[in-house]
């Protein structure tokens, strides 16, 4: 599984290199707001709970 986690980190890396800048950005500025919103869904419920 790790294997195939750093292939595909390898080959997104490689996408982005040959990306322009202002689309690089979007797309990690939407990759973020995704991670930060998963994580909160995902640690409320855990607050609640204790």
């Amino acid at each position: 599984m790790l294997l195939f986690a750093l292939a595909a980190l390898g080959l997104l890396a490689g996408a982005a290199v040959h990306t322009s800048m202002p689309v690089f950005l979007v797309a990690a500025g939407a990759i973020a707001a995704w991670l930060l919103l998963f994580g909160a869904r995902e640690h409320l419920p855990r607050l609640y709970r204790h």
